[in-house]
């Protein structure tokens, strides 16, 4: 017997020597271990079944892998959804460009850094003792993985129920709270973001600049954010050229208040 690179001792033997029984759970065997190695990288943890699932009592081991902290998920429209609103260019430009390489980007760092991180909450709690590099990219992947998630096709009206009573609260009125989001965005001089977030019990509007966020240790403005709008130029240069105020307009025709209503509750 010898012991391969996991410590599984096994015998060496060839699959072709062994009577049909014994090499059919061998070649099973086999197949279960290649395919949980083959997937370890996108999971936060594995468990590898080294006996055949109809063995009574199956032996396993538990692989210690690193959370993915910041994955890309997969669009939750096509490129040319949100038109006229969202240009399809841009949003495939802005998907498959910037927010890939900030996907990317933070993976590295994580990896240069040994950042230990269980997740981008706790990342962020802690961002001011990592690079720069770490910061701008992790805070890019998260923001847009939160922007492309409260837009939707023809948007949703006017939020409602609780979420409606928290911003006539803190606001006024809807009306109010669009004149105040609008100046978070256009306020904001150069790149950022405009977030409506959630402290405590009431709302509050505010903007971060380049890649921050309201969860980051060195934002000035913090809350839990609930809608995250970019007002970097990639997000609306191509349709709006330098008119940053009628691409704010068009956003807020697109917001899903179903899933920022989730979000709040």
């Amino acid at each position: 017997m010898h012991c391969n690179g996991l410590g599984i001792a096994h015998r060496q033997n060839h699959p072709e020597s062994m009577d049909p029984m014994n090499r059919n759970a061998f070649l099973r065997r086999s197949l279960t271990v290649a395919g949980a190695l083959a997937t370890a990288p996108l999971l936060a943890s594995a468990r590898l079944f080294l006996n055949p699932s109809s063995d009574p009592a199956p032996e396993m081991i538990d692989l210690a892998l690193p959370p993915v902290l910041f994955p890309q998920a997969p669009l939750p429209y096509a490129y040319d959804a949100l038109e006229p609103h969202v240009d399809a260019r841009t949003m495939e430009l802005h998907y498959t460009k910037h927010h890939a390489k900030y996907v990317k980007e933070v993976a590295d760092a994580i990896a240069e850094e040994n950042i230990a991180a269980t997740s981008a909450e706790d990342f962020f709690a802690h961002v001011s003792g990592y690079s720069q590099k770490a910061r701008n990219n992790g805070g890019g992947a998260w923001n847009h993985d939160l922007y492309w998630r409260v837009m939707k096709p023809g948007g949703s009206g006017e939020p409602l129920g609780a979420l409606r009573d928290a911003m006539d609260s803190s606001f006024g009125d809807f009306a109010t709270f669009k004149t105040k989001f609008t100046e978070a965005g256009m306020k904001r001089f150069g790149s950022g973001w405009a977030w409506l977030v959630k402290d405590g019990g009431k709302l509050a509007i505010g903007s971060t600049p380049n890649q921050d966020n309201p969860l980051m240790d060195v934002s000035e403005f913090k809350g839990t954010p609930l809608l995250g709008m970019d007002v970097w130029e990639h997000a609306y240069y191509l349709n709006y050229q330098n008119k940053r105020d009628e691409y704010i307009g068009h956003f807020l025709q697109v917001i899903d208040w179903d899933e920022v209503s989730r979000r709040f509750a």
